[in-house]
């Protein structure tokens, strides 16, 4: 099982599609549990992962490889391989766990066409889980275009409203960046065989080559090629400009499709940045003009994200817009290029799926019992459902990054590790910290201001008076949720360790070994003592504590000891 889990993982919800389609469409209980039993199944295959994974960690390079290059169309030398290091698991493992939830959060929610939505679903995930697995550039895009149709229907079939325009601009929006990054590809499997005589697609293989793009072809053509990636991630995160599609997707997508559409589809473009635009041109990243505009549209999401939801009077619409100021502290980390906040990023993508996914159910909750998301429509919530107003404060707190939850370690770790850089687009690291902050402030405020309005004061509308509280199945979806923001925020050392060794080969394939060398790793975000300036104190007379005379005097620094000698 060990040698094949990664396909095992894959092709779990696959299966229970499949088999769905054996089943009579009139039987909807037994469609639910059947879908439900799969999507459990994909998350439990998927746990023996991680004790073996963890006795891994530590190892370089990608682990649980499977296939061979060219092995699936030798022809065109694409092949059939999968592999994950500590940043894909750890959002193979979130792709499992919020399958699941959402899955179970669709019992009641959906009554019509119920065997297509799960048979879609279940489709679904095997999209998603086979971006985040494949090692060959062919094998990932086609997954990456198979995960486009599901959502589609998803929206356009069993939205709201508006949900064919939603649904159309997401296809139109996230088909565009593909063709571009489709002809990117297509560029660097002809210069990969230039260089070497070699058509292929893998991943490990391109990665030696596409670094001398630039020096190749000079920056201008290296520069286009960055921007046909680019392009195609930006969309799928979304960044700003291209974040135009997100809320009217997420308003309209039922209540599942926004939770793995939030949990899981947006980390498709973060995940895109760090596996390919980083490692593939290093020379244009490190540019200065270049890292400034990513860097400034990063700054640009986490302000104008937050200030756009404090205006909004549709609960859903305010979470959709959190999303792009949250994943604009997560391309700030990945741009910033150090290893304590590209980990900061990572870690803060899987609290945003926990965190956002939660807020989308429980949006979703209060929908599916009164059918409307304004805000005006509610108060005093918390004096019938109880529960509810705990769970849901929680959650709250979580995604504006309260300590001792697992928003404020993410943030934390961007924030810190972009202001140690001493230069960033020809700024220190803490000017660009400094118009990150207030993203956080405004976080606390739209959230905060969201929560006083529905849930504190009398009940004003008698239509609330009689709601009940969560059942036991909606108890059930919100359990793992705080289980891992409360382990995350309070013991997120496994977490950094699974991502130190992927990390830090990321960093030095942009910035060179000599960085790393420097101390520059992400369990140290200082230098090493040999390098520090150390101070002795000259005490009192006495010999005693220093007092209000002491002084401090630069010692010089010893010499570190060369190997060999005592």
């Amino acid at each position: 099982m060990q040698n094949h889990i990664l396909s095992i993982i894959l092709f779990t919800p696959l299966v229970g599609a499949l088999f769905l389609l054996f089943v009579p469409k009139e039987n909807k209980d037994a469609i639910r549990w059947i879908a439900n039993v799969f999507a459990l199944a994909g998350l439990l295959v998927s746990l023996p992962l991680v004790p073996w994974f963890w006795d891994k960690r530590f190892e370089p390079g990608f682990k649980f490889m499977e296939g061979a290059p060219g092995n699936w169309i030798p022809s065109i030398g694409a092949g059939y391989v999968l592999g994950i290091d500590g940043i894909s698991f750890l959002l193979i493992m979130l792709t499992t766990l919020l399958g699941w939830i959402s899955i179970l959060s669709s019992w009641t929610a959906i009554e019509n066409r119920v065997k297509e939505y799960y048979i879609w679903f279940l489709f679904l995930q095997t999209g998603m889980l086979g971006v985040f697995m494949a090692l060959d550039f062919f094998l990932f895009f086609v997954f990456w275009e198979a995960m486009l149709v599901p959502m589609y229907l998803l929206i356009g079939i069993w939205g709201g409203p508006r949900k064919l325009y939603a649904a159309i601009k997401f296809f139109l929006y996230t088909l565009a960046g593909s063709v571009l990054m489709l002809l990117g590809i297509l560029f660097l499997y002809f210069h990969h065989h230039a260089v070497t005589g070699v058509y292929t697609f893998a991943l490990e293989r391109l990665y030696e080559t596409a670094p001398r793009i630039y020096s190749d072809y000079g920056p201008y053509a290296a520069t286009l090629l960055f921007l046909s990636f680019f392009f195609a991630f930006a969309i799928k995160v979304p960044m700003f400009p291209f974040h135009t599609w997100l809320p009217d997707a997420h308003v309209e997508a039922p209540t599942a499709g926004s939770v793995i559409l939030a949990g899981v589809l947006l980390k498709m473009g973060t995940y895109g940045f760090i596996r390919f635009s980083l490692p593939f041109f290093p020379d244009v990243l490190t540019h200065g003009r270049v890292r400034f505009w990513v860097m400034t549209l990063s700054v640009i999401a986490i302000i104008y994200g937050a200030l756009v939801s404090l205006m909004q009077k549709d609960m859903k619409k305010l979470v959709a817009y959190s999303s792009v100021s949250h994943l604009g502290f997560c391309t700030l980390g990945i741009f910033a290029l150090t290893p304590l906040a590209l980990s900061g990023s990572v870690l803060q993508q899987i609290n945003h799926g926990i965190s956002t996914g939660a807020l989308f159910l429980i949006v979703g909750i209060l929908y599916e019992r009164r059918h409307t998301r304004e805000i005006s429509e509610y108060g005093g919530i918390s004096n019938v459902m109880p529960i509810y107003a705990t769970i849901t404060m929680i959650m709250f707190l979580s995604s504006m990054g309260l300590p001792l939850l697992n928003g404020f370690v993410g943030e934390f770790s961007i924030l810190q590790g972009t202001f140690m850089e001493k230069d960033i687009a020809g700024h220190p690291g803490y000017f660009w910290a400094a118009w990150a902050v207030p993203g956080v402030v405004l976080a606390a405020a739209y959230l905060l201001w969201l929560y006083q309005r529905v849930f504190f004061g009398p009940v004003t509308n008698p239509k609330n008076e009689k709601l009940h509280d969560l059942t036991p199945r909606e108890v059930a979806t919100f359990v793992p949720l705080l289980i891992m923001a409360f382990w995350i925020g309070l013991y997120p050392k496994p977490f950094f360790q699974i991502l130190q060794q992927p990390v830090e080969k990321t960093i030095s394939m942009v910035r060179g070994p000599d960085y790393l060398k420097a101390g520059a790793t992400v369990n140290a975000a200082v230098k090493p003592a040999e390098t520090a300036p150390q101070f002795r104190v000259t005490l009192d007379d006495r010999g005693g504590i220093p007092t209000h005379g002491a002084k401090l005097v630069k010692a010089p620094v010893a010499a570190p000891k060369k190997k060999g000698t005592n």
